[in-house]
């Protein structure tokens, strides 16, 4: 069963996983596995019914397989991650490391090569909805907001919003990534230190995907800051996130 934690934060109702997986078999046992296990469980055999699930109710992770009828999986997570900051972990047999990478970068949180354990699967999903509903950084919380450049963090709602207002969609992985340089501003910050803070959630990381939510993270900061770039690469060292940060 989830630990007290992860229920207590999703108030204190099972996590809904929507489960998108064309095979039989595989669909049945995801669905019964994640039931017998103290979640709710959906699943949608293909993209139709995938949007349709998604518009009937809202999900706290999906697990979507890559290799669906009619639609690729990378595809749907490009599309959901435009729309919803909603958890993703990929499920499929291409588990070679260029499929984990583009994953990574259209959006997904995490991802499991086939064929993989029950326990592994468990882990997986409660890791991520541990650190989507707790937030990496248990000091942080008791605080409720981060400034820097006009940008404000609320940490209770986990969402960012820009010095003109909008509220910027940001993936698990990647508000995770923007607390850790928060906590941390105007420092370098090595590779194998931001692995260590993203291996909850990324359970295959390396220095590539680190590169990867980096790339995705300061994108989605410059395109609302006039091109400034708030995380620089030290070369040879790692990134530093170059402004000023106040705990509101």
């Amino acid at each position: 069963m989830l630990s007290n934690g992860v229920l207590s934060d999703l108030q204190d109702r099972p996590p809904e996983i929507l489960i998108v997986e064309d095979d039989p078999g595989l669909r049945v046992l995801l669905t019964r596995t994640l039931r017998e296990n103290g979640f709710r469980a959906t699943a949608a055999p293909a993209a139709p019914d995938m949007w349709r699930a998604m518009k009937e109710q809202p999900f706290d992770l999906v697990l979507l397989d890559i290799m669906l009828p009619g639609a690729n999986g990378l595809d749907l997570c490009r599309t959901i991650r435009r729309n919803s900051a909603v958890p993703i972990i990929i499920v499929s047999a291409r588990g070679d490391e260029m499929d984990r990478i583009l994953g990574l970068e259209l959006g997904a949180d995490d991802y499991i090569p086939k064929p993989f354990s029950n326990k592994e699967l468990l882990a997986r999903v409660r890791a991520v909805l541990r650190r989507t509903t707790n937030g990496p950084i248990e000091h942080a919380v008791a605080r409720e907001a981060l400034q820097f450049a006009g940008w404000t963090v609320d940490l209770r709602r986990r969402a960012l919003t820009s010095p003109e207002g909008a509220e910027v969609e940001l993936s698990g992985a990647e508000y995770d990534l923007l607390i850790s340089f928060l906590e941390n501003p105007q420092r370098i910050i090595g590779r194998e230190r931001l692995l260590e803070l993203s291996r909850t959630r990324l359970a295959e990381a390396s220095d590539r995907s680190i590169d990867v939510l980096v790339s995705r993270l300061r994108r989605k900061l410059s395109d609302q800051a006039g091109g400034r770039a708030l995380i620089r690469t030290v070369r040879g060292a790692g990134y530093m996130f170059s402004a000023k940060v106040e705990r509101a």
